[in-house]
């Protein structure tokens, strides 16, 4: 299966006829957060595939368009506090980040992400007993605790998120809210059995079957 992931700024070839071409072949795309709705949208409309999308803190909460009034880009499966399977992808996540003002709705503080993240336990022991492995791809906005993480206090990693990697070891974890101005800024990280990959823009991803 192959995934485009995406996430915190527009690519304008990605955001044209473009799109077509260069990613044709693409299963699904997962939206990692801080992305017009209406972006998201026109990618998925393009590809005619689904869309499984966490929000960013910076994601309005809502978005005026020539369709009026929307929360959420249509037609996609929002992944926050959800196990969800999809073609035999197993896929879970967990929307915005660390809580660093109060302007945000989608900002949360580190005990309030293990309660988001505890959340998805049952439906990972569920994955587990019936298709003998808990988990993929955990989708997130935020990066896990001392991977890709920042000094900045608005973009420290998520504690909860490095034990669900420890515990339940997905194959991949897409992450976003980390930009990347540098060539020299590490964008994926082998963390145990887990690839963690900052999707800041986009990135392409292949998972073989098990």
């Amino acid at each position: 299966m192959k995934i485009l992931s995406i996430s915190d700024t527009v690519i304008p070839t990605i955001y044209s006829p473009l799109v077509f071409e260069k990613f044709s072949d693409v299963d699904c795309v997962i939206g990692c957060g801080d992305l017009p709705y209406y972006y998201q949208e026109y990618i998925i409309s393009s590809l005619n595939v689904p869309l499984f999308f966490v929000h960013g803190n910076h994601d309005s909460a809502v978005e005026t368009s020539d369709h009026g009034e929307c929360t959420y880009p249509h037609g996609g499966t929002n992944l926050h506090r959800r196990v969800f399977r999809y073609e035999g992808l197993l896929i879970a996540g967990v929307q915005g980040s660390i809580r660093y003002n109060n302007n945000g709705k989608y900002q949360y503080t580190q005990f309030q992400m293990w309660q988001s993240v505890l959340k998805l336990v049952p439906g990972l022991l569920w994955n587990r007993l019936f298709y003998g492995r808990y988990l993929d791809v955990f989708v997130t906005h935020a990066p896990p605790w001392g991977i890709h993480d920042g000094p900045d206090y608005p973009h420290i990693g998520i504690q909860a998120f490095r034990w669900l990697l420890k515990t339940f070891k997905p194959r991949f974890h897409l992450h976003g809210h980390i930009h990347v101005y540098r060539p020299d800024v590490i964008v994926e990280t082998q963390f145990g059995a887990t690839k963690v990959v900052n999707t800041y823009g986009y990135k392409v991803t292949e998972l073989t079957a098990n």
